[in-house]
C-alpha cells in the first residue's frame, strides 16, 4: 500500500525543479565557493522586501521562532526554511507510523520519497503563503487588494522552491554541509553579533550589549552603575546574555566529543584496526529542529485561530494570547500553548511550577521521539549502518557481521534518544540563562 501512495507522486516528479547530479566529485576550493554563492543568495534574499505589502503590523506571529526557522519578516525568506523542515517532519511521521511503506536501501523508494518529500514542501509553502496573507499578516485583504494578494503568494512561494534548491545543491555535493543548518547558524551569528554591537539607542544607551558597556564606562560618572547597568539590564540585551549564550556554545562543543567507538576491521587488509564512532549527537541538530518547527506551527494556528475566533472555547484551550506585549510582541497566557511556551523567567518556575514542568517534559519528550524516529527514516539506523558497513567488507573485531549488528544496535538507539534528551536539557539551560535569541537555535550553529 506505502509503495502505491509513493507510486502516485510519480507523474508529479518530472515537473519540478530539480538540481542536477554531478558527473565528478568537486575540490574543495570548488565547493567552498558555491557554498558562498548559496549563502549569498540567501543573504540577498533576507533582505528583498516582498511586492505587495500594504501595512505590517507591530505584533509578529512568527517572533519567537524566526531565528530557527531562518525567517526574516517581510522579505522573500519569510517562510524561511519551514516549507522543508515541516515536509520532513510530516513524512518522518508517515514513514515511522508504517502509513507511507519505504525501503531506503531501494533507490527507487528513496528517490520516490525524497521526491515526495519535496513535492508536499512546495504544497506547505503555497499553504503558508495563503494562510499568511489570508490572516491580514500584510494587512487587511481589502486593502491590499486581489492582484497584490495573488503576488504575495506566489512570492513566498517561489522562494520556498528557491530554498529547496539551494539545499539540494549542497547535499548533492555542489557545497559543503547543508543549507539548512548554514541558513540558521547565519541567523544566529547575525542576531548575536547585532545584540552584542548594535548602534541603534533604547532608552538613550546603545542597543549592542557590549557597546552600552563602553559608552558606559566612558561617558558615565557613576562607572560602577553603568557597568552594574549594562550586565543586568531588561530592557535590551545585556553582558549576561552574552556570556550565557558563549557558556552554550562552550558547553555543546564539549558533548560534541562524547562518544562510544565500536572496534572493526576490513576483511580483506590483514591486521588491519579501526574503529566506528557513535557520538552523544548522534543526529545532530535535528531534533530540535523539527521541534522548533513544530512549535511554530502550533504558535500560529493558535495565534491565528484566537485573532479570528477568540470567542470559542476549543480555540481559547488551545491557547489565550494577552494583546499587551513583550517586547512588542503577544504571548500566550493559558491553554495548551501556554504550557508548551518557556517560563518567563526562572522564579517563574515557582510561582506556576506545573506550567515548568509541562514546558520541561514537553521539550525532553518530542527532542527524544523525534531524534529516535529521525534514524529509522533517514538511513541512519543500526541496520542501514551495517549494509553500509558490510558493502565496504568492514565487521567487528573477533566476530562476524552478527556480532557488529548486535553492537550497533545497542548504541545507536541509545545515542539518539538520550542525545535528543541532552539537546532538550542544552534548550532549556539556555532559556533559563536568558541566553540571545531562542532557546531552540542558540546552540545550533555549533554542529
Amino acid at each position: 500500500m506505502g509503495i502505491r501512495v509513493l507510486n502516485l507522486v510519480r507523474p508529479v516528479l518530472q515537473f519540478l525543479p530539480e538540481v542536477p547530479n554531478l558527473s565528478s566529485r568537486l575540490i574543495l576550493k570548488e565547493r567552498a565557493i558555491w557554498t558562498v554563492i548559496v549563502l549569498l543568495i540567501f543573504l540577498v534574499c533576507s533582505q528583498v522586501p516582498l511586492y505587495g505589502i500594504a501595512k505590517m503590523g507591530s505584533d509578529d506571529p512568527l517572533y519567537w521562532t524566526r531565528v530557527i526557522l531562518a525567517s526574516n519578516r517581510g522579505t522573500l525568506m519569510e517562510l524561511g526554511i519551514s516549507p522543508i523542515v515541516n515536509a520532513g517532519m510530516i513524512m518522518q511521521l508517515l514513514a515511522g507510523a508504517k502509513i507511507i511503506d519505504v525501503d531506503q536501501s531501494n533507490p527507487e523508494d528513496k528517490q520516490l520519497f525524497a521526491g515526495a518529500q519535496k513535492l508536499l514542501a512546495v504544497l506547505i509553502g503555497f499553504f503558508e503563503a495563503f494562510a499568511y496573507v489570508w490572516s491580514g499578516l500584510y494587512g487587511d485583504l481589502n486593502q491590499i487588494g486581489i492582484f497584490s494578494a495573488i503576488m504575495l503568494v506566489l512570492q513566498l512561494t517561489f522562494a520556498s522552491i528557491l530554498v529547496q534548491l539551494l539545499d539540494e545543491m549542497l547535499s548533492k555535493g555542489y557545497g559543503i554541509g547543508s543549507a539548512i543548518s548554514l541558513f540558521i547558524a547565519t541567523n544566529v551569528c547575525e542576531g548575536f553579533l547585532w545584540r552584542a554591537f548594535s548602534p541603534m539607542t533604547v532608552n538613550n544607551e546603545y542597543e549592542g550589549a557590549i557597546l552600552a558597556l563602553l559608552h558606559s564606562f566612558v561617558r558615565k560618572n557613576n562607572k560602577f552603575l553603568g557597568i552594574q547597568q549594562a550586565f543586568y539590564r531588561d530592557y535590551a540585551p545585556n553582558i549576561n546574555n552574552l556570556l550565557a549564550t558563549v557558556f552554550i556554545f562552550l558547553v555543546v562543543n564539549y558533548f560534541q566529543g562524547f562518544k562510544v567507538n565500536i572496534a572493526i576491521h576490513n576483511k580483506q587488509v590483514k591486521g588491519h584496526v579501526d574503529s566506528y564512532p557513535i557520538k552523544l549527537f548522534y543526529t545532530s541538530n535535528i531534533p530540535i529542529i523539527l521541534q522548533g518547527a513544530l512549535i511554530s506551527n502550533l504558535f500560529f494556528i493558535s495565534r491565528l485561530l484566537y485573532k479570528q475566533f477568540g470567542g470559542f472555547f476549543l480555540v481559547r484551550l488551545l491557547g489565550r494570547w494577552k494583546e499587551a506585549s513583550i517586547g512588542g510582541q503577544s504571548y500566550p497566557v493559558s491553554g495548551l500553548i501556554y504550557y508548551i511556551s518557556p517560563p518567563s523567567s526562572v522564579t517563574a518556575l515557582f510561582t506556576d511550577p506545573i506550567h515548568g514542568i509541562i514546558y520541561i517534559a514537553f521539550i525532553l519528550v518530542t527532542c527524544a521521539v523525534f531524534s529516535r524516529t529521525w534514524i529509522e527514516v533517514s538511513g541512519s539506523g543500526p541496520k542501514d549502518v551495517l549494509r553500509s558497513l558490510t558493502e565496504q567488507n568492514v565487521t567487528a573485531i573477533g566476530g562476524t557481521e552478527k556480532l557488529l549488528y548486535t553492537k550497533l544496535k545497542k548504541y545507536i538507539p541509545i545515542a539518539a534518544a538520550f542525545g535528543g534528551v541532552c539537546i532538550g536539557v542544552l534548550t532549556i539551560l539556555a532559556d533559563f540563562l536568558g541566553a540571545i535569541g531562542s532557546g531552540n537555535c542558540r546552540f545550533l550553529n555549533k554542529f
